[in-house]
């Protein structure tokens, strides 16, 4: 890999169209979609905290829209882009999390029918999660 290519990369699908990948030294994540499922339209690039990590997608905002949610290894946060439902997102929110997150889960932890988000933080401070 050359120097300017992430020196980590994540990438999480939640459907066969939306690909979103973090670029660790970026402070970004570019999201492709597909809506023929044969070519991918232009790259769009959103802004994240610092060291984005991890990423994962679901509707946060109980819109039908998916939204992403970005682990900011950094900055010690996340960032939630919530979608607009065709391929963009709005500016971001943090959400403040323990030292050095690095993984990044979504469900419906506490049976409320809305998604919540769990962050695992490698320095020390277990788990934080953000209810929905």
């Amino acid at each position: 890999m050359d120097s300017h290519g992430p020196s980590h990369c994540s990438t999480r699908i939640m459907r066969t169209n939306l690909i979103v990948v973090a670029y660790e030294n970026s402070d970004n994540v570019d999201l492709l979609v597909t809506y023929n499922n044969v070519s991918f339209e232009n790259q769009m690039s959103f802004s994240t905290g610092s060291g984005p990590w991890s990423v994962a997608v679901g509707d946060f905002n109980n819109d039908t829209r998916l939204d992403i949610v970005v682990v900011n290894l950094f900055s010690n946060d996340v960032s939630v882009l919530l979608g607009y439902g065709n391929g963009s997102f709005q500016n971001q929110m943090t959400f403040s999390t323990g030292f050095v997150p690095q993984s990044v889960a979504v469900g419906d932890f506490n049976s409320d029918t809305q998604l919540d988000i769990v962050v695992a933080n490698f320095a020390g401070e277990g788990v934080s999660v953000l209810l929905g």
